[in-house]
């Protein structure tokens, strides 16, 4: 079977009722990361985080079973309130590249994948359209596809729990 542009391209679309300015925030400030940027179940660890153009988000998420994979995020554009884009690799414990097979991805995965979010608030509501560059197909059959919805529902829950606390 041939794959056409669309299907070598992860593309999941959320709509909050929250400020751009704050869902954007959400991918911008270690602290909220934290609370979201794991599926359910998974535990995040925050190595670096340095949010420029350039700089890096280095984390490890850890499975309940204790096993877990190390990533490192370079951003390469930063627009706030409306766009982060960065290229997401796997890295080991020093923060140095590893291929995907390396590291014990499908073999299927890719070395590098860039990950892009787009934020367009329209009469309160934020929709947020996420995308990774590679195969849907990959990315559900590896269940990337699937953490990045269990992980989306976490956002739009810190969210919601945010603008409940600050009254808004």
């Amino acid at each position: 079977m041939r794959e056409d542009a669309k299907t070598r391209l992860v593309k999941i679309s959320r709509t909050i009722e929250a400020s751009r300015d704050l869902v954007f925030r959400m991918w911008s400030d270690s602290a909220f990361l934290l609370r979201w940027y794991a599926p359910c179940r998974c535990r995040l660890e925050v190595q670096r985080f340095d949010f420029r153009v350039g700089g890096e988000f280095r984390y490890r998420i850890f499975e309940p079973d204790g096993s877990g994979c190390r990533c490192s995020a370079i951003f390469t554009e930063i627009h706030a309130p409306s766009r982060i884009a960065y290229e997401l690799s796997f890295c080991d414990e020093d923060g140095n590249l590893v291929t995907a097979r390396s590291a014990g991805a499908d073999s299927d995965w890719p070395d590098k994948t860039i990950v892009t979010v787009e934020f367009v608030e329209s009469r309160g509501l934020t929709t947020m359209t996420l995308q990774q560059t590679v195969s849907e197909a990959v990315a559900r059959r590896t269940g990337a596809y699937p953490s990045w919805l269990e992980m989306l529902d976490r956002l739009a829950e810190q969210v919601a729990a945010t603008t409940k606390r600050s009254g808004s």
